[in-house]
């Protein structure tokens, strides 16, 4: 005759509504609070509680400009300096980006590491 072994207890797997999330998540993420106390306290698993703020994260993500989804050209745009300046002290390229951002690249960056730059703003 075979043997049956019953687990009793409670179950493992548990349901956590959204207010007990934001709960936890507001807990465990405040000045001074420790993630894994937090998460110890609630008998949740530390990965959980961070797989909850990424997950909160994406949703009120910012969304991204369908302009700049597509690559395309941009416009060069040649601005001569009325002084004399030194070469080394003021970038030999500057690319404006969305938002106010700027690059600047000096003459004496090598190429590959231009490259990557440009290369990274794909």
């Amino acid at each position: 005759m075979g043997q049956i072994t019953v687990f009793s207890g409670p179950e493992r797997r548990r349901r956590w509504s959204d207010g007990e999330r934001l709960e936890i998540l507001t807990e465990a993420f405040a000045p001074g609070a420790c993630v894994a106390e937090v998460a110890r306290r609630h008998d949740v698993s530390t990965a959980l509680v961070y797989t909850w703020r990424r997950k909160l994260r994406e949703v009120h993500a910012e969304p991204e400009p369908d302009d700049l989804a597509a690559p395309g050209f941009a416009a060069a745009v040649m601005i001569e300096d009325e002084g004399v300046a030194h070469p080394g002290l003021q970038p030999a390229i500057v690319i404006d980006l969305a938002r106010g951002k700027r690059i600047s690249i000096f003459a004496s960056a090598s190429p590959a590491l231009v490259a990557s730059a440009l290369k990274a703003l794909r």
